[in-house]
């Protein structure tokens, strides 16, 4: 006999609860641990060093996280998965940071703060709109979140769901038609989720 749709429930419940345990143990790990077997010395704010080699790095996954979160938390599994991979495919690139967190927050910084000092982004002039919209960034659905942080583990820690975008570095929603589509060597991939994905070739 089969078990109930509510203890099935239950069990699910209890596995993800488990991951998302385990998964805060490993962001409580120091910065610079690094998994075994690491062929390359990296210093503490750089993620990925290779696809073998990981930096566990918490304010890195937080970003990415975040990323997830605020581009695609009303997407399916494949779509949250593709905003991971465009925003990890921009940090191997030579055309951007080298960090999760710097890729992110890539953004118009206001001349005006930056005379202050401060280094302020221009509202609605960041590479990810969710970063300058004038919206706290707070996330506020937890159960949308820990997906994300669940998504975030799997494509840092066991390098899973890379390469779903096929070398994207670009989206936009499905219902919009930027300009920059259009531009020379961008590549149409395909749509995946609630996005639509380009390459640079």
């Amino acid at each position: 006999m089969g078990i109930s749709r509510r203890t099935e429930d239950i069990l699910i419940t209890i596995f993800c609860v488990g991951i998302i345990i385990m998964l805060g143990w490993v962001i409580a790990m120091p910065k610079d641990t690094v998994v075994e077997d690491a062929e390359v010395v990296v210093d503490e704010d750089t993620t990925v060093v290779d696809e073998n080699t990981t930096v566990v790095d918490e304010d890195q996954m937080h970003c990415l996280a975040l990323n997830i979160y605020h581009e695609a938390r009303g997407d399916n599994f494949a779509g949250q998965v593709a905003v991971a991979d465009v925003t990890m495919n921009r940090v191997e690139s030579s055309r951007y940071p080298n960090t999760i967190c710097e890729v992110v927050r890539e953004a118009k910084l206001s001349e005006w703060w930056l005379e202050q000092g401060k280094e302020v982004p221009v509202r609605h002039q960041c590479q990810f709109s969710w970063y300058c919209d004038g919206i706290d960034d707070t996330p506020t659905n937890t159960d949308s979140f820990n997906r994300s942080i669940l998504i975030v583990y799997d494509v840092i820690e066991n390098n899973m769901h890379r390469g779903i975008t096929e070398g994207a570095t670009h989206y936009h929603a499905g219902y919009v038609t930027p300009a920059w589509r259009n531009d020379r060597g961008m590549k149409l991939v395909g749509k995946i989720g609630d996005h639509i994905f380009y390459r640079f070739d």
